[in-house]
């Protein structure tokens, strides 16, 4: 049974409160999905990492109800710290 996209969103936001996550469906078949995931989570993480830790957000659904999932990530904007402000 293919997995809803309001279910993969919130497997997600569940390991990584703080997420910005959008889902689109590729196919309309509900086995095909991209998701954008931003998370302060990520920051200082490679890619693998950061792909890895929504991989453990799905708990194991990858390959099975979740047959396909492109993905990108991000940890957001860096934070303006004072020393660069107005430069």
């Amino acid at each position: 049974m293919p997995m809803d996209a309001r279910e993969i969103e919130t497997l997600i936001r569940a390991a990584l409160p703080d997420a910005e996550v959008t889902i689109r469906d590729l196919a309309g078949d509900g086995d095909h999905y991209a998701a954008t995931v931003v998370s302060e989570a990520f920051r200082g993480k490679s890619r693998v990492q950061q792909h890895q830790l929504v991989y453990q957000a799905l708990k194991g659904q990858m390959g099975g109800a979740l047959h396909a999932l492109a993905l990108q990530t991000s940890a957001g904007p860096v934070a303006q710290t004072d020393a660069t402000k107005g430069m």
